[in-house]
């Protein structure tokens, strides 16, 4: 099992004289020394006095900010396939080491699944395909139908295990039959089927229910911006808003479906296309909030969404590891960027891109699929290898569970962090130290520090 105690030669704490301190358990991760989330024996405690000059955190649970919905990853149709490939011994400990919180495991706790196809899929496919010229308006031949194969019976055996998982569904592209292009790449969706497809998704929100799955949260459409994968839609901001006001919330509303709609679900460059569908009061009344990515832009345009429409939602629901990965490198980046970076830029959720690949890298769509994205853990067979998304998650997942909030902590030097107070009434720090030196620092809390020492690229979780 990779989650397991070892001694923490890399991370240096200052135990108090007092034994009876509140003891602080420290989980970290130093790449340069070979370390992935590993338990410290070593424990630290609180004491009453802080060492002169030393870079200061300062905790203030009193001051809170947004509830924590989960952590974790996509299940594309091909990470759901490689899941299938395991032996059913094999599979069921993956799954429990990925989506359980107990003492051997890293708890993730949201989904995303591609509604239809995405380009990582073998081949492209909506729930509602029809022969060249033929339409399907009252979606009378509606089926899940490929999903069944793989990715329905995961998301079952992963309910089995924590069944409160949240789930999001995200289309990347609506039928055919309904676009500009009559393409499953690019093209935009025709005025007169914003209707079908409304009910499309209705549809699909109610055959997953069927199945025993709930759908949290849907995003309108993936990057609605980026019409050259495979397969994808384009979407401006106006026609989404006109789709939102006009065709799915009434059509939800009608069908009494309690379903988030989550809009944009795109880079961090646009904050201005969100902010606009939110500007309008029609379509505002039916969104919960919004969705980002970041190959492009500043995690921070998060905050500027928020400042807009502080009474709506955001999200972080995509981020790639490209192949074959730097360890290092790689979860530096997503710590900072993602869960230090979108967690204090108000966002409820992290979901990594994406659960599993092969070592093949395969599947992926022709003409724009993904080649090179590297999921959270490599499955060969029944060997299993963890990569940087596996980690990031690991290091907020298992700790931060939903219903969590984060509280107030300063930025202090190298030291990139973020905290969180749980239903139990936990402190929940995330540290990295983001320089190129080792860093000492302090952590105040009500009163009382501990002080620890983070090599440059090293990160922590510190929970009391």
């Amino acid at each position: 099992m990779t989650v397991k105690k070892a001694i923490g030669f890399s991370l240096l704490l200052a135990a108090a004289t007092n034994t009876h301190a509140q003891k602080v358990q420290t989980w970290l991760t130093d790449p340069a020394a070979n370390v992935f989330f590993q338990q410290q024996t070593q424990q630290t405690a609180f004491a009453k006095k802080k060492e002169a000059g030393t870079t200061v955190i300062t905790i203030d649970d009193v001051q809170k900010f947004q509830a924590i919905d989960g952590f974790g990853w996509a299940l594309t149709g091909g990470s759901a396939g490689h899941l299938q490939q395991m032996t059913p011994a094999a599979r069921t400990a993956l799954l429990k080491e990925l989506f359980t919180a107990d003492a051997n495991n890293i708890g993730g706790s949201y989904i995303r699944l591609s509604i239809g196809a995405s380009d990582l899929d073998e081949k492209v496919f909506s729930y509602d395909d029809m022969p060249t010229g033929q339409t399907d308006t009252a979606m009378e031949h509606f089926d899940l139908g490929h999903d069944r194969v793989a990715v329905i019976p995961a998301v079952k055996e992963i309910l089995a295990l924590f069944p409160k998982i949240k789930i999001m569904g995200s289309p990347w592209s609506p039928p055919v039959w309904m676009k500009t292009n009559n393409d499953t790449r690019g093209g935009s969706l025709k005025p007169e089927y914003y209707p079908a497809y409304a009910k499309y998704f209705v549809k699909y929100i109610q055959a997953m229910k069927a199945e025993g799955i709930n759908i949290e949260a849907i995003t309108v459409q993936n990057e609605p911006l980026h019409p050259g994968n495979t397969p994808s839609l384009l979407m401006l901001a106006p026609d989404q808003a006109i789709f939102v006001k006009d065709h799915l919330g009434p059509a939800f509303k009608k069908a009494g479906i309690k379903t988030k709609i989550i809009i944009y679900d795109h880079n961090c460059d646009k904050p201005e296309y969100p902010i606009s569908i939110l500007d309008d009061p029609q379509a505002k009344q039916y969104i919960d909030g919004s969705a980002f990515h970041l190959y492009g832009g500043k995690i921070e345009a998060m905050s500027k969404v928020h400042d807009a429409h502080p009474d709506k939602n955001l999200y972080f629901t995509e981020q790639w590891v490209g192949a074959p990965g730097n360890m290092k490198r790689d979860i530096q980046e997503h710590v900072r960027n993602l869960i230090i970076g979108a967690s204090r830029n108000w966002s409820r959720t992290v979901i990594e891109w994406n659960l599993s690949s092969n070592p093949e890298l395969k599947p992926h769509t022709d003409r724009g699929g993904c080649d090179r994205c590297l999921g959270a853990v490599t499955i060969d067979k029944d060997n299993v290898k963890r990569n940087p998304a596996y980690y990031s998650i690991a290091h907020a997942g298992k700790f931060v569970r939903p219903g969590s909030v984060r509280v107030a902590s300063n930025v202090a030097g190298s030291i990139h962090n973020v905290a969180f107070r749980t239903q139990q009434g936990k402190i929940v720090l995330i540290a990295l130290n983001d320089g190129k030196e080792p860093a000492t620092f302090e952590v105040q809390y009500k009163k009382k520090t501990f002080t620890a020492t983070l090599n440059a690229g090293a990160m922590a979780t510190y929970v009391w």
